[in-house]
């Protein structure tokens, strides 16, 4: 699944080609995506422009004076922007065709994104309403988090991952960030003191901004907007890396199941 870099990677590959560019005409090829795409949506954006185009966790926003397109790439969605006249393949949903003959191609394979509308506040939407603090933001840090986690007993990785929380963190960078901070994922939320919490989230900022920069994760389903894949894996210190050296201390890494997902970790280096 595309995480918050690999969002944040699309928004900013999309951006120059889409903002303040009319909306020519909307293509639905396949609407029943995880939830149906809106019928009225081609005749609410076509002629508009969006102003402003933001990411809230890992939902893309596109604002006009009428109100937020929400496309969120569920498992193995991606938007593209290609040229007009490109044909589209079997798993291309969504057209939005932009003047100057850009075109924002939506393709998801595995139908488990969506492409919304909010005509009302896009924070009152269902999807947004109860998300936590971008991680990125001045607001979030250790604080919050110790804040959030008394008498939690569920597992420290489980914890970050949950977007009432704090949004964006998903399983590469859970694994990522807890091997910077040399925290044992299946430590108890509750049970980590605030120091602790402070470096977990210097290290979750960290490992999100550099991923960021390097442009993403490469994943087997993931494309930049640009059409490239992102290149950040080069840099990988646990995740996928069951029983390789640990890059730290050379011992074995080792692999769990925690909440049914794949985790990685040093049994030396984190405590």
């Amino acid at each position: 699944m595309p995480e918050l870099p690999e969002v944040e990677t699309t928004l900013q590959g999309v951006k120059p080609f889409i903002t303040n560019h009319r909306v020519k005409k909307i293509y639905v090829r396949q609407s029943s995506l995880r939830w149906s795409v809106p019928v009225e949506l081609p005749s609410l954006l076509e002629g508009l422009k969006f102003q402003r185009l933001t990411r809230r966790g890992k939902y893309l926003l596109f604002e006009n004076g009428l109100g937020t397109m929400l496309i969120h790439l569920g498992m193995s969605g991606s938007l593209r922007i290609v040229k007009e006249g490109e044909l589209p393949g079997k798993h291309d949903h969504v057209d939005i065709c932009f003047d100057e003959g850009h075109i924002l191609r939506f393709k998801d394979p595995r139908r488990f994104g969506c492409v919304l509308w909010q005509s009302k506040n896009q924070d009152t939407h269902p999807l947004l309403i109860n998300l936590g603090p971008e991680p990125l933001d001045e607001g979030f840090g250790g604080m919050h988090l110790f804040l959030a986690s008394r008498k939690r007993s569920v597992s420290i990785k489980s914890f970050i991952m949950n977007s009432k929380i704090v949004v964006g963190v998903g399983n590469i960078y859970a694994n990522e960030a807890l091997f910077l901070a040399g925290i044992n994922p299946k430590i108890s939320a509750g049970k980590i003191s605030l120091k602790r919490y402070e470096k977990l989230a210097f290290s979750i900022q960290s490992v999100l901004e550099e991923a960021i920069n390097a442009g993403g994760t490469t994943l087997r389903d993931f494309t930049g907007g640009d059409g490239n894949p992102g290149y950040f894996r080069q840099s990988l210190n646990v995740y996928g890396r069951s029983g390789e050296k640990c890059k730290s201390c050379r011992k074995p890494l080792c692999e769990i199941r925690l909440a049914q997902r794949s985790t990685v970790y040093c049994k030396k280096c984190q405590r």
